[in-house]
């Protein structure tokens, strides 16, 4: 049995995500016959099912008898597929608050203002979990440091200058 190079497999995830993106598409539960006439057929029938078992096994696709085998349907939107697989690393670590100030250090200044905002609609405005910025407290994440940002690994003890991407924004 001869294995594919490199250079032939498809990167991680990408048959996952063309499934998903089937399901989605379709608006309602799917075969895996319904789901490789979709792809194109460019899938065996039994690469979809594979695929598609997979799904929900990870709790991405729910299925309902259709006949002799099973319907799919997306459990989530793919927004709400992003969220459940970073929440699933974020599981993984024993240490969440060096991960969590290294993902923030690595937002772009939009990304931040936008997570800031979503962070303020949880929390009723109130500027975080620890209070209002300027009266002690850490502002919307949580955990900041001296730049208004989460700092990465400086942040989280981690030694100074890592997880900084250069040309990030320091305080005024």
């Amino acid at each position: 049995m001869s294995e594919a190079s490199p250079a032939q497999r498809r990167p991680a995830g990408e048959l996952e995500a063309s499934v998903l993106a089937a399901l989605w598409a379709a608006g309602g539960p799917l075969t895996p016959a319904e789901v490789q006439g979709e792809l194109g057929g460019r899938l065996a029938r039994t690469t979809v099912t594979t695929i598609l078992s997979r799904l929900y096994d990870k709790g991405a696709v729910s299925r309902s008898r259709a006949g002799r085998g099973f319907a799919y349907s997306p459990i989530h939107d793919s927004a709400g597929l992003t969220a459940r697989r970073m929440r699933s690393e974020l599981d993984k670590q024993d240490d969440r608050g060096t991960a969590l100030a290294r993902f923030v250090s690595e937002l772009t200044t939009e990304d931040e203002r936008l997570l800031r905002s979503l962070l303020d609609e949880t929390d009723g405005g109130t500027g975080g979990a620890d209070g209002p910025e300027g009266a002690g407290g850490t502002g919307t994440t949580g955990v900041t440091g001296g730049s208004g940002r989460a700092g990465g690994a400086d942040a989280a003890g981690g030694g100074a200058g890592t997880g900084r991407r250069p040309g990030s924004r320091t305080a005024p």
